[in-house]
């Protein structure tokens, strides 16, 4: 493990020297030199995980797809989508929009004697381990997840956006990150306010998007594929989140979210919250207003078309329930 982390260090380290920080001198942006630092470090993170996903999940979908390929256009979109969200872009802008603004408002909190709770501290002794201590990190944003992957789909502006994710019908390892940049930020920030809260290290919070980003991947995976009976009650298979993204059930009813399979990593909180649904088959997906019955509602074949769509839903849906 130590020759792997020093393994990382220095191709960190190559990788600013050779490409990031002549750019930053180049264009006059010398003043965030360490920020870019810690930037190169996602953007290596990324290039690996995307090595990753094309080497080990890219022959899983060969081998033993769920569905035959059918509409690669809508494959290439979404490793846009991943480039975007993997390779630093998307973090970028965080770093020049939100960012500047937690440090503010985090400093000014702890100026006024905020400190932040540690998780980790609750056992003493029981979660000094590293592994244990990360492990009830995932769970604590496993849960925040679930609650907000609810939400995405009970409130009707907020599923204009997410809709931008549902809309495709070809999954693969990509379309984990086929989201709405709207819907991306607000999910970040929730997610940084909550490690903030609980007080996460930096090196904890790296190893925890790590892991999500890649189970997600995998479980939107175009890849049959499931963990078993008791395997798909520990971890998140692309048979269980497949069917999440199921034509089989009906968006468009009122009253609570509907649906199943909310869970990002593990499925207790769906099964705990009665959400959970096993004995599924791998069904065609998408939204259900797609259909040509259901009057073909059009998502939008680009990038910029599914953005922009995206806005329109939500900005001309209801504040609540479902169309």
């Amino acid at each position: 493990m130590n020759q792997m982390i020093e393994l990382f260090d220095q191709a960190q380290q190559w990788l600013f020297e050779s490409l990031v920080q002549p750019v930053l001198f180049h264009t006059g942006m010398g003043s965030v030199i360490e920020d870019a630092y810690d930037g190169t470090m996602w953007l290596l993170i990324g290039l690996l995980q995307i090595a990753l996903l094309v080497v080990v999940f890219g022959t899983m979908q060969r081998v033993w797809p769920a569905e035959p390929v059918r509409d690669r256009q809508q494959i290439r979109i979404d490793f846009l989508y991943t480039l975007i969200h993997r390779l630093g872009v998307f973090r970028l802008a965080l770093f020049f929009m939100i960012d500047p603004l937690w440090d503010e408002l985090f400093g000014q909190a702890r100026l006024m004697g905020f400190t932040p709770w540690h998780l980790d501290g609750i056992w003493p002794g029981v979660t000094d381990g590293a592994i244990v201590s990360l492990l009830l990190y995932l769970l604590v944003f496993d849960a925040v997840d679930y609650f907000y992957h609810r939400a995405q789909h009970r409130f009707n502006w907020f599923w204009g956006l997410h809709s931008v994710h549902h809309s495709q019908r070809q999954m693969t390892m990509w379309s984990d990150n086929r989201n709405h940049l709207l819907d991306s930020l607000l999910r970040d920030t929730v997610l940084v306010l909550v490690a903030q809260l609980i007080g996460v290290k930096p090196g904890q919070f790296v190893l925890i998007v790590v892991f999500t980003q890649l189970v997600e991947s995998f479980s939107h995976a175009n890849v049959r594929l499931c963990f078993g009976k008791w395997g798909d009650r520990l971890l998140v298979s692309p048979k269980f989140h497949r069917f999440h993204h199921s034509l089989a059930y009906d968006e468009s009813s009122a009253g609570p979210a509907k649906g199943h399979n909310f869970s990002v990593l593990f499925p207790i909180w769906d099964i705990v919250f009665r959400t959970a649904k096993f004995d599924t088959g791998y069904v065609p997906t998408g939204v259900h207003d797609q259909q040509p019955e259901a009057g073909g509602r059009d998502y939008g074949r680009g990038f910029w078309a599914q953005q922009k769509l995206g806005l329109q839903r939500m900005l001309g849906s209801k504040t609540a329930g479902f169309k």
